[in-house]
């Protein structure tokens, strides 16, 4: 085993990636980085009944999107290659022979029924669930039988019927495991393909694997890994288990949830930089109050000494609201070009396309400090881009003011409005401040009834800039609507 340090994320793909798995794949990249290791990138796709056309496609641009480069696997290559696990299938076989004949694994011949019903009679008689090692020490005659029949056995792992096996964890510490409990376990299936439990020992050490960080699930199985090393004669990788994922009422977290998978938070308009720092949080810490860091930051201080032993609850209004935070830290030009796709395609069919860009670099910084997610952009701005304003007209009738008075108020600044020459945000504040003072109106009552007017809503960004931004035509057209509105009441 070489002494750089070589991690690995190793997903199936069986659909699109889940927050827990993203979870891992960056602490397993976090850890890496900053012991200046190799991270590497393995597709476990030997469970053909579950794979999903398209799924590695949609890894490797999960884990691009995000930033999570990988210095070995597919697209990139390596010396330790192939990289996907169907690729590797006479490694596995080959590894099977070996234990068979040395005695550590065994052909069983049963077959899926028996083993159904097998589960049931110890269900229904309150015992664990388990393979019975039927096949464990059957005669040489009844091995050739079998074979004569045509049965095609899977290989199992021959678990010593005594003793103990301790998992050295660098979250956990030592976890100690009575071999009697630890099960039979199948290494290569009748189809010929590995499991998870074959596959992964023999990557791992194939490909120099020097920690394995995975899910708090994978505990139970470790122990037979850790026997598999052993049988083989293999040097065992260090372990660190992560700490379950759990939503807020404190079950696994699942679809009922909300949103699970990295491709649903991109689809809702969660930034990649979001994503990282707060899944860096589910389980790590750098102390008791700093929450938003950088990924420099991440990778400086990262640990697994610092990771807890405590189930990570996913908060999803807390994620939101980290995500309002890095929106209002990019750039205006960033904003509006990260927006730009969530307002093709979120504005009402009816606005023009292909947007102007210049238009929405002028609208997307009134709205920056709102939002929380770029989905949310279209709803925020699309009065800045429809023609036509849809809203109640009672709306127009601010604190204390009747029809008539508002009425009068704006026709009077639509007055001053059309004589104005400069229609910038600072001139529009010059001319309208003092004339609500000359109407005898609190300006809340004067700009409350102009900000109804010019977009239909009662909350929008600051009156003068968003009336600039609308121009001088647009705002007097809505004024003449508005008006219209309340001629009617």
């Amino acid at each position: 085993m070489i002494q750089r340090v070589r991690t690995r994320f190793a997903p199936s793909p069986t659909g699109f990636l889940h927050v827990g798995s993203i979870r891992t794949a960056l602490f397993d990249w976090l850890f890496t980085r900053h012991n200046g290791g190799a991270f590497i990138l393995r597709i476990e796709d030997t469970d053909a009944t579950r794979k999903v056309g398209g799924a590695v496609g949609a890894i490797l641009d999960d884990l691009r999107w995000l930033g999570l480069d990988w210095d070995e696997g597919p697209e990139v290559g390596g010396k330790y290659g192939p990289y996907i696990q169907s690729q590797r299938l006479e490694m596995y076989r080959e590894a099977t022979r070996r234990l068979v004949a040395q005695g550590a694994a065994y052909n069983c011949y049963c077959s899926q029924e028996r083993l159904e019903v097998l589960r049931a009679e110890q269900i229904k008689n309150k015992r664990p669930p388990g393979y019975d090692r039927r096949c464990r020490n059957l005669a040489e005659a009844e091995r050739a039988q079998k074979e004569k029949e045509g049965i095609t056995p899977v290989v199992r792992l021959k678990t010593p019927l005594e003793g103990q096996t301790t998992v050295h964890d660098i979250i956990w510490g030592d976890v100690v495991f009575k071999n009697s409990i630890i099960e039979d376990l199948v290494l290569l299936k009748s189809d010929g393909y590995p499991t998870y439990h074959l596959a992964n020992v023999v990557d791992d050490h194939d490909m120099q694997i020097t920690h394995v960080i995975r899910a708090e699930e994978w505990m139970s199985s470790t122990p037979c890994h850790i026997l598999l090393y052993n049988a083989l004669g293999y040097e065992i990788p260090k372990f660190a288990h992560l700490p379950m994922l759990l939503g807020k009422d404190r079950s696994k977290l699942g679809k009922r949830h909300g949103s699970v998978s990295i491709l649903q938070f991109r689809e809702l308009g969660y930034l990649p930089e979001t994503m990282i720092n707060f899944l860096a949080l589910l389980g790590w810490s750098l102390d008791d109050k700093t929450e938003v860091m950088t990924c420099e930051d991440l990778v400086k201080n990262f640990s697994l000494e610092r990771v807890s032993k405590t189930a990570a609850i996913f908060d999803h209004e807390k994620l939101k609201w980290m995500n309002g935070v890095y929106i209002r830290k990019l750039s205006h030009d960033d904003f509006a070009r990260q927006s730009l796709p969530f307002l093709e395609k979120g504005l009402p069919n009816e606005v023009k396309r292909p947007l102007s860009i210049s238009y929405v670099r002028q609208v997307l910084p009134l709205v920056q400090e709102r939002a929380r997610l770029l989905m949310e952009v279209p709803e925020l701005t699309e009065y800045f881009f429809t023609d036509q304003l849809n809203y109640d007209s009672q709306l127009l009738l601010g604190k204390d003011m009747t029809a008539e008075l508002t009425v009068w108020a704006l026709r009077v600044a639509k007055e001053r409005l059309e004589k104005q020459v400069s229609f910038d945000a600072a001139s529009l504040e010059l001319m309208l401040r003092p004339l609500a003072g000359e109407l005898k109106l609190k300006a809340g009552q004067l700009f409350g009834a102009l900000r109804t007017a010019v977009s239909g809503r009662t909350a929008t960004p600051p009156l003068f800039q968003m009336m600039a931004v609308l121009g001088k035509e647009c705002t007097l057209a809505r004024i003449d609507d508005a008006l219209r509105r309340l001629a009617g009441m």
